[in-house]
C-alpha cells in the first residue's frame, strides 16, 4: 500500500489537528481521548498500537511517503524521537481538539493554540540544531497540514448546549472560520509559506452518527453532511482571500468530502464491502477505550471496511482519500 515516492521538494510535513492526524501525542497527556493499545495499530509497522485512531497510517503518514520523505509522521511529544527525527516530519495533533477552545476542553486534550506554541518551540530546537540559514530553509519549504473542524460540531457544538446558545450553525461555522484565519495568520508569520486546510468529511456518514437514523434505515444523516458542505465553502472563501492577503502565501484546499462519500456510498468499486458499520467491536458506536482488544464482533480483515472504529476511516479508507488529495490538491508542491 504505498504511494508512488517522488523526488521530494518539500523537506518537511508539518502537521496542526484532530485524531485523524494525531500520531500519538495524546499518549502524554492527561485524557481518555487515546488510542494506545489494541486492536489500534495492530495493522501499522509491528503491529504496534502507536495512538493514531486506526488500524494503520492515518493520511499525513501516506502523505509524507508520497513527498519522498518517511512513510509516518511522529508525535512530537513522544519520547523516543528528537529534533533530528522532527526535521523532516512533526505532528502536534491532538485526538478529540477543534479550532474552538471549547472544544478540546470537552475531553481535556491540546488545544488548537497550543499546538501553534508547540510549533514556535519546534522552531527553536530546530535553529538549535541546524543553525538558522537550514533552520529557515526547513521551515519555508515544508509542507503545513492542517486537519480540523469536526469534533467542533460533533462533540461540542450538536453535543452540548453552551455554543448553540450563543450561535446558530452559520454564526458559529463564521466563528470557527475567524479562528482558522488567525492561525493561519499567524503561521504564515513564523515563516510557513506551502499550507494545505483541511475541508470536513462528510461527517453524517460516521458510523456513530448513523446509528441515530434508525427511522431512514441508518443512512447518513444529512443535516451533518450539509454543515460540512457549507462550512468547507466557507474555508475556500478563507483560502481564496488569504492567497490575496499574505505576500508568498501558497494556501490550498484540500477538500476530501465528495472521494469520502463517494466511497461510502460505492465501497464496492474501491474494494470495500462494508460502509454502514466499522470493523471494531459491534462497529455502531465504540471508539477510543470501548474499541476493546478482545471483542469477539471485531472483524479480522479491516480493509474490507472503510471505517475502523465508528468516527475513524480504516489504513485502506486513508490511503484512498490521502493519494486523492496528493494527485489534486497537493500536486502544486510535488
Amino acid at each position: 500500500m504505498l504511494i508512488v515516492k517522488i523526488s521530494a521538494k518539500v523537506p518537511a510535513i508539518i502537521v496542526f489537528g484532530d485524531s485523524s492526524v494525531d500520531a500519538g501525542n495524546n499518549n502524554y497527556i492527561p485524557t481518555i481521548a487515546r488510542s494506545n493499545f489494541a486492536p489500534y495499530g495492530r495493522d501499522f509497522n509491528g503491529g504496534k498500537p502507536t495512538g493514531r485512531f486506526s488500524n494503520g497510517r492515518v493520511p499525513t503518514d501516506f502523505i509524507s511517503e508520497a513527498f519522498g520523505l518517511r512513510p509516518f509522521v511522529p508525535a512530537y511529544l513522544d519520547p523516543t524521537y528528537n529534533i533530528s527525527d522532527f526535521a523532516v516530519g512533526v505532528t502536534f495533533a491532538s485526538a478529540g481538539t477543534g479550532y474552538d477552545n471549547a472544544t478540546s476542553d470537552v475531553l481535556g486534550v491540546i488545544p488548537f493554540w497550543k499546538e501553534l506554541d508547540y510549533y514556535k518551540d519546534y522552531q527553536k530546537k530546530l535553529r538549535t540544531y541546524f543553525g538558522d540559514q537550514k533552520a529557515n530553509e526547513i521551515i519555508a519549504d515544508a509542507l503545513y497540514i492542517m486537519s480540523i473542524g469536526t469534533n467542533d460540531f460533533l462533540e461540542n457544538y450538536y453535543t452540548l448546549p453552551r455554543r448553540q446558545l450563543q450561535y446558530n450553525v452559520d454564526e458559529y461555522q463564521d466563528f470557527l472560520i475567524g479562528i482558522a484565519r488567525n492561525f493561519i495568520v499567524n503561521l504564515h508569520g513564523l515563516g510557513a509559506r506551502k499550507i494545505s486546510l483541511g475541508g470536513l468529511p462528510p461527517m453524517g456518514c460516521m458510523p456513530l452518527e448513523r446509528v441515530e437514523n434508525a427511522a431512514s434505515s441508518n443512512d447518513c444523516v444529512e443535516k451533518y453532511n450539509t454543515v460540512a458542505m457549507n462550512f468547507n465553502d466557507k474555508l475556500s472563501h478563507l483560502v481564496m482571500s488569504l492567497n490575496k492577503e499574505l505576500p508568498g502565501i501558497q494556501l490550498v484546499l484540500s477538500n476530501p468530502y465528495y472521494i469520502f462519500l463517494q466511497i461510502v456510498k460505492k465501497p464496492s468499486l474501491y474494494g470495500f464491502e462494508v460502509s454502514g458499520v466499522a470493523c471494531c467491536a459491534t462497529g455502531m458506536f465504540e471508539m477510543g477505550y470501548a474499541c476493546a482488544r478482545y471483542n469477539p464482533l471485531t472483524c479480522t480483515d479491516a480493509s474490507k471496511y472503510v471505517f475502523w472504529d465508528a468516527f475513524h476511516p480504516s489504513e485502506k479508507a486513508n490511503y484512498i482519500i490521502s493519494d486523492h488529495v496528493v494527485k489534486t490538491a497537493l500536486r502544486k508542491f510535488l
